[in-house]
């Protein structure tokens, strides 16, 4: 939602529009690391043991991912 200290969004509408603002906002450029974030995310979704919470992470890149392979691995090892 474009907030580093609440990054929650609510429900479906909040995570339109997270998504809509973001594409008005985020200037792409290089290097691509995903892993990182994937991890965070992983991170913050393990923290919630009740089931209450779900996560969504949205990707948006301009198509060059400069860590392909430990992508490929976080998104494995967290799924």
């Amino acid at each position: 939602n474009g907030d580093v200290a609440n990054p929650a969004c609510s429900g479906i509408e909040g995570v339109l529009e997270a998504y809509h603002r973001s594409l008005r906002s985020v200037q792409l450029y290089g290097p691509t690391n995903f892993a990182p974030v994937v991890n965070h995310v992983a991170r913050s979704a393990a923290a919630v043991l009740d089931g209450s919470q779900y996560f969504v992470l949205l990707i948006i890149t301009d198509g060059v991912i400069s860590d392909m392979a430990q992508t490929k691995e976080a998104i494995v090892n967290v799924s």
